[in-house]
């Protein structure tokens, strides 16, 4: 059974920027299915009970038209922060879908991050937000290796249905690139790794890899990823290497952070791929005016 919460608002203002320039944050689920081990989102001070478990806004069409309509400024619509927009659910309710509709009709940009092939069934309004504003679309993938990734995203389509899910988006025209974090430090974060995700991503076309060589761990949350450590990953002593470099650590960088992000960037000048956050903004807001590149000026 679909369990639906209320929200008076759901289009709200960002904090900053930064994060590829978006101006606005919509999130119509709350809560996620992946059952990604490393998730923050788990955290407490998130204070989301049962975090597994998907629930709806409700009359979350109405709010986001509203909310809309009142926008004074148009700007870039960022979602999949705290929920996936495309997990199963999506596929009966298609309230992302509809989102984007009216996401279209009022004339805004769109930046959407997901775990989901599903995306590539909206490539037809993609197409039509393109047309009046910017579009960016970020699938995560931290593992070219279907096997790791069905270990530490259970729940998650695995990455050659990413990658496939990247190659449609590439053959619309849209603007799509990968979102390679967090690499899980002992885990996944060799140069075997990187590469393999390098060469697929071109392959597919992708404009851009945004890399986090390491993750974030915090509260309960750090128990879970320790927990889950020790089932999926017998007499590997991953919790011990963990607490002897990290400690209580909140940022969890990965030892090999540097030398990846220098392999990383060569390979992707090679490529004709992007992997900095300001060249990535400016190339999928270009040609949409001044009112689109305010982030820019900050930098």
């Amino acid at each position: 059974m679909i369990e639906y919460i209320s929200a008076k608002t759901i289009v709200t203002r960002t904090k900053s920027a930064e994060w590829f320039g978006t101006d606005y944050n919509m999130n119509i689920y709350k809560g996620c299915c992946h059952g990604c081990i490393y998730c923050d989102s788990r955290s407490e001070c998130y204070h989301i009970d049962n975090f597994e478990k998907v629930r709806v806004e409700q009359d979350a069409l109405r709010i986001i038209r509203d909310d809309l309509r009142r926008k004074v400024k148009k700007g870039v619509i960022n979602t999949g922060a705290m929920s996936d927009p495309y997990n199963p659910l999506e596929e009966e309710l298609c309230l992302t879908r509809h989102a984007l509709e009216l996401i279209d009709a009022y004339e805004f940009g769109v930046s959407i991050a997901t775990k989901g092939p599903l995306i590539a069934r909206d490539v037809d309004i993609l197409g039509s937000i393109r047309e009046h504003s910017p579009v960016i679309c970020k699938i995560t993938i931290t593992t070219a290796a279907d096997g790791l990734s069905a270990k530490v995203e259970p729940g998650a389509a695995v990455s050659s249905k990413r990658f496939e899910a990247l190659a449609r988006l590439r053959d619309c025209g849209i603007f799509a690139g990968i979102l390679l974090m967090p690499v899980l430090p002992f885990i996944e974060d060799n140069e075997e790794n990187v590469r393999a995700i390098i060469e697929k991503a071109s392959e597919c076309g992708c404009r851009f890899i945004y890399p986090a060589f390491g993750m974030t761990l915090r509260q309960n949350q750090r128990d879970y990823y320790y927990e889950m450590l020790n089932r999926i990953f017998p007499g590997e002593n991953l919790v011990g290497k963990y607490r002897k470099r990290y400690g209580e650590s909140y940022e969890c960088r990965s030892p090999q952070a540097a030398r990846l992000y220098r392999m990383l960037g060569a390979e992707c000048e090679k490529r004709g791929i992007l992997y900095k956050m300001k060249d990535i903004t400016h190339a999928y807001k270009e040609n949409y005016g001044d009112n689109q590149l305010n982030f820019l000026d900050m930098i």
